[in-house]
């Protein structure tokens, strides 16, 4: 079964002279339906306010850019409001309550991560905005997330989730090249990305990239809340923990060519500089 894996940019789906919300589409990008994940992005002009709403699904906000005040209203919980700036990320569980207002000049854009396995539609968020009292939800939280900087031309290990888990990418700043390889050992994924594209990585899939000359930043959910990942080179490599005779038998090679490759990154973190 082909699976179209190429990277995407959201749609407009609501605003107005304050602010819009623009949403990955799941008919665009099918693994978000598949995946039962959520992905939008919230743009607010100064004074710009996102009125006070619950969501259907657990998710994750990254601010993207600029700064301004987010109000957080947990289940049965008082109110908390926190000034939010470019980097920071908030857990926002299934039931939660929130509003953000931008109080700057410039732009504040957050990224919306997410889980809809509680959600009314697979792949999409559903905001219901209040015009009553909250009610009574229950908490989830199942995923992780985090954030990577490659420098200019530096490269992040090729690797897979050995847990099942799925990887949802969103491009924050930069350019490079975005590899996948399916199971079957094919590249199913040769593009370049690019800020504002996300793309998913389904489960099993080894996924590598490299930044072009001005570096690369990438935020990413994983639909696990303690994810393992697999790296086939640098420090922690599956193949630096194999037996030399293992190698030599898998790869039909001699010793020496077998001791050759393993002396190649495997004393590396997972990210690695361009070579001289």
């Amino acid at each position: 079964m082909d699976i179209d894996l190429s990277p995407k940019m959201p749609k407009k789906s609501y605003g107005g002279e304050g602010g819009s919300y623009h949403a990955w589409c799941p008919n665009e990008l099918p693994m978000l339906k598949q995946g039962n994940i959520g992905a939008g992005k919230l743009l607010l002009e100064k004074e710009g306010l996102a009125l006070p709403r619950f969501s259907d699904s657990a998710k994750v906000a990254y601010v993207l850019q600029g700064s301004g005040v987010a109000g957080i209203v947990l289940p049965e919980k008082e109110e908390k409001v926190l000034a939010i700036k470019t980097g920071d990320s908030i857990a926002l569980p299934f039931g939660v309550i929130t509003w953000w207002y931008n109080k700057d000049d410039t732009e504040l854009q957050i990224l919306f991560l997410g889980d809809t396995k509680t959600g009314h539609k697979p792949g999409s968020f559903t905001d219901i905005f209040l015009t009553g009292s909250n009610g009574i939800f229950t908490i989830r939280f199942g995923f992780g997330a985090d954030l990577v900087r490659l420098d200019g031309n530096a490269m992040c290990s090729p690797g897979f989730s050995c847990d099942s888990a799925l990887q949802v990418t969103y491009i924050v700043r930069g350019s490079g090249r975005a590899q996948i390889v399916g199971v079957d050992g094919k590249r199913v994924l040769d593009t370049m990305v690019q800020a504002g594209n996300l793309f998913i990585v389904p489960r099993f899939f080894v996924v590598s990239k490299i930044s072009e000359n001005e570096g690369l930043e990438w935020f990413s959910i994983v639909t696990t809340p303690n994810p393992i990942f697999t790296h086939m080179a640098g420090r922690t490599s599956a193949w630096k923990a194999l037996s030399p005779g293992v190698l030599q038998a898998s790869f039909n090679v001699s010793p020496e060519v077998e001791k050759t490759f393993r002396s190649k990154r495997m004393n590396s973190e997972i990210v690695f500089a361009p070579s001289n």
